[in-house]
């Protein structure tokens, strides 16, 4: 499974890679890395879009059987939590990065009941920040949340000690060691392209 999504993150071209420290992206935040990751290309692909809420509802059918609500984060996880909770005909809310500043002043929207079991479902794990965010407001209005599942994880050490620290477990289709792995091994990468790529890895996660 992970090797397959992986090749679908590099064919329709959700993810890029760029070796070369010279011609890095640079993400919002201002970090130089030579990935970036465009989950949102993956919803415009019927027959990827579809292998990954498969894939996503087989985890969610063998490890969260019990669960009750399925959450989306905005933006990117609103759609892959649509369809998940259509395929396993069960309700879903989505959840703001920041409350509102009106009404309720909730950061949830949709209907829910109190200690429901819920699955928070993210596109992309990086340092884990938006993740927690997303598990501190559910948590303040009083849903249960069992776990958070992606489609891709960079696997920070700092995300999973972040994790760690709340309790809160997590699940990802593809990681970027998987991503690595099968760009090598499809010559769409060298050697030393992995090894630089590791190298920024290990040296962001400090």
């Amino acid at each position: 499974m992970a090797i397959n999504i992986a090749q679908f993150l590099l064919e329709t071209k959700a993810v890029h890679i760029k070796p070369n420290p010279e011609d890095f992206f640079t993400w919002t935040s201002g970090t130089r890395s030579p990935i970036y990751c465009d989950n949102r290309q993956l919803i415009s692909y019927p027959e990827v879009r579809s292998e990954i809420v498969h894939s996503f509802c087989n985890i969610i059918k063998k490890e969260y059987s019990n669960v009750e609500l399925i959450a989306g984060t905005a933006t990117a996880g609103i759609p892959w939590a649509a369809w998940i909770a259509s395929e396993l005909n069960l309700p879903m809310i989505y959840i703001r990065s920041k409350p509102k500043g009106h009404g309720l002043k909730s950061a949830l929207e949709g209907h829910f009941k109190p200690q429901q079991k819920t699955l928070i479902i993210e596109d992309l794990i990086s340092t884990g920040k938006s993740s927690l965010e997303a598990y501190e407001h559910a948590k303040k209005d009083g849903l249960n949340t069992l776990a958070v599942l992606s489609i891709f994880n960079y696997g920070f050490k700092k995300a999973i000690d972040a994790f760690e620290q709340v309790n809160l477990n997590y699940h990802s289709l593809s990681d970027i060691d998987q991503l690595l792995n099968y760009a090598h091994n499809n010559n769409q990468l060298t050697t030393n392209d992995v090894k630089t790529v590791k190298k920024w890895k290990e040296e962001f996660s400090i």
